[in-house]
């Protein structure tokens, strides 16, 4: 394979049978239409089609139940207080919201189906290999790592959302008659062992930057190691990802120059790409390999004309960039202050933007009325907003096609910019966790000053047009607002370990925003204490306070409950499906 990154088109693949894809029985005793047989697929083409038919995956679709509403897009950022259901009330949507879902809502039975299909496709890999006959050892070891690199992939983010989940490998299937796999045995040692396996099998570089590599795989290791508190065997791990990490295509792991390069088309593949989902437009699929994210979540009426407006940012989120004298985050007061905003305003209304200080890199993150929003004009509030009253007065940014470049970069509203699964601003942020929990308070924040150095940079921030009138033309050297970011000097180890903690967390909050890491985060931090049910029933209060918001009825009484809703329900399809002798094999989370 010769492209410059794998973002892959097949149009057959080995089909697994599995009940866990909510597959009938009477289904899995036939051969599915369109399907090729492995004796067809058992050649040096074969296999790679197949791997590729693997790694397609990653991008959240192009199997039964991939879609915008199965994903991390629904069931992260709109379950977390990172933003709104930015549409008109929706039963489904705003069900993750109000955490009023149960077994039977259906985009976590459609992710739960899409997830098992991908780790079939992984398992197929390693079933077809070993009868292929013209690969080298070199290259038999690499396909086999990469499947099970990825199959390590596809069940953590299952694990991350129920669990309780079952892993399935290559011996499950059909004729085995094993194929109701149970979920009660522990899922992270397994998880672990495919990304040790992947880790010390996988070479440091790739001829396909979308390939998974040997620090990839530490990676994902460290990040399970995170979910599981397993501080001590992350930390030398993380050490030699920081010293030592290369990306697929050979470059020393590095924050990229400028924030907002994570997210530019015409800078993917740089030093902070630990592992990232290719993306592809006009490659014949018409715009269906792409990044959807600018489809559902960018302005619904803005210049860029293609977006839903499905995710609106919250006002939790954009008030956590205010900053103090000294250019650091107001970790205990942020909301004491509400960012001017332009809720209820008409876009013809006179405004002024928020004149404080704040941290720049809000505005590469939230469109907000008066500001810039990349080079398509000034934002002009709620000309471009779907629902102010739904979803508040924001629009989401990143991911977001320029204006500049659309000819090449977007078609039918997806782009060819890349997902990071993993960047390395993710690596040094575990590593401050770690360094406060079982390390140096003083490391933790040299480490955290890492990813605040490069926000404080006036380089990086948004600037002023030349005209207004005419966004092509360029920008002045003037910031578009009143950024302010500084470092911490020595507060982590003055205020000691709490406030250590509280700031890691919330430098995440603010680095990865609408990255769909933050439910998640907040989950894990949990451990049972409740700081999840806590933080964000706080939030719920907050935004139902807002003046002129949350006036509609689903958001009325909303209430995350302990103990439950830090996980999803198992999907009620899949335990009816797992019934053997009369009884379920899988087996209900707690509170559902």
């Amino acid at each position: 394979m010769k492209r410059s990154y794998l973002k892959p088109i097949l149009t057959g693949c080995l089909v697994s049978l599995l009940s866990l894809s909510a597959c009938t029985e009477e289904y899995l005793e036939k051969q599915p239409i369109g399907s090729i047989s492995a004796s067809t697929l058992a050649n040096k083409s074969g296999i790679k089609g197949v791997l590729i038919g693997a790694y397609s995956l990653l991008d959240g679709v192009g199997a039964t139940g991939g879609s915008f509403w199965s994903s991390p897009t629904v069931l992260s950022s709109m379950a977390s207080d990172d933003a709104h259901v930015g549409t008109e009330p929706n039963g489904l949507l705003a069900s993750y919201e109000a955490y009023t879902h149960d077994p039977t809502s259906s985009s976590t039975n459609e992710r739960w189906q899409f997830l098992y299909a991908a780790v079939q496709r992984t398992n197929d890999v390693l079933r077809l290999l070993p009868k292929v006959t013209e690969l080298t050892a070199d290259e038999a070891a690499q396909t086999k790592a990469e499947a099970i690199f990825l199959r390590g992939v596809y069940h953590f983010e299952a694990a991350k959302l129920w669990r309780n989940v079952p892993f399935v490998d290559e011996s499950i299937g059909y004729d085995a008659g094993n194929y109701n796999v149970s979920n009660t045995d522990p899922i992270w040692p397994k998880i672990e062992a495919d990304f040790k396996y992947a880790a010390d099998n996988l070479t440091p570089t790739k001829s396909d930057v979308g390939r998974a590599n040997k620090w990839a795989a530490k990676a994902f290791l460290a990040k399970v190691y995170m979910f599981q508190q397993k501080f001590t065997e992350a930390k030398p791990l993380l050490a030699e990802i920081i010293s030592s990490g290369v990306t697929a295509n050979g470059k020393k792991y590095a924050l990229a120059e400028q924030y907002f390069d994570n997210f530019r088309t015409d800078k993917k593949h740089g030093p902070e790409a630990v592992f990232t989902v290719q993306m592809s437009v006009y490659d014949g699929a018409n715009g269906s390999n792409g990044n959807a994210a600018d489809m559902y979540n960018g302005p619904f009426g803005g210049p860029p004309s293609c977006c839903y407006g499905w995710l609106q940012p919250s006002f939790d989120l954009v008030n956590a960039y205010q900053t103090d004298a000294n250019g650091l985050p107001l970790i205990d007061s942020y909301n004491k202050n509400l960012v001017t905003n332009d809720q209820g305003l008409q876009s013809s209304a006179p405004f002024t933007p928020y004149a404080g200080t704040l941290d720049a890199r809000l505005d590469w993150v939230v469109g907000r009325r008066g500001i810039p929003y990349l080079d398509w004009g000034i934002h002009p509030g709620m000309a471009w907003i779907r629902q102010q009253n739904t979803g508040g007065p924001y629009s989401v940014i990143k991911n977001i096609a320029w204006q500049a470049r659309i000819a090449t970069d977007r078609e039918n509203a997806n782009t060819n910019n890349p997902y990071s699964l993993i960047r390395f601003a993710d690596v040094l942020l575990w590593a401050a966790e770690v360094e406060v929990e079982i390390g140096s308070l003083a490391q933790a924040e040299a480490y955290v000053n890492q990813i605040r150095a490069r926000a404080a940079n006036p380089a990086g921030f948004v600037k002023k047009y030349i005209d207004n009138a005419a966004p092509l033309k360029g920008f002045t050297n003037e910031p578009a607002a009143n950024y302010k970011v500084g470092l911490y000097t020595g507060q982590f180890v003055q205020k000691g370990k709490e406030f250590a903690r509280e700031a890691v967390r919330f430098e995440r909050k603010l680095e990865l925003a609408l990255e769909h890491h933050r439910f998640f985060d907040l989950q894990r931090y949990d451990n049972g204490t409740g700081y999840m049910a806590t933080l964000l029933n706080n939030y719920l209060k907050y935004e139902a306070a807002v003046p002129k918001y949350f006036n509609q009825d689903y958001m009325k009484g909303a209430f995350f409950t302990k103990g439950k809703n830090e996980l999803y329900p198992i999907p009620q399809a899949q335990i009816d499906l797992s019934t053997t002798e009369g009884k379920p094999t899988l087996k209900q989370n707690p509170g559902y």
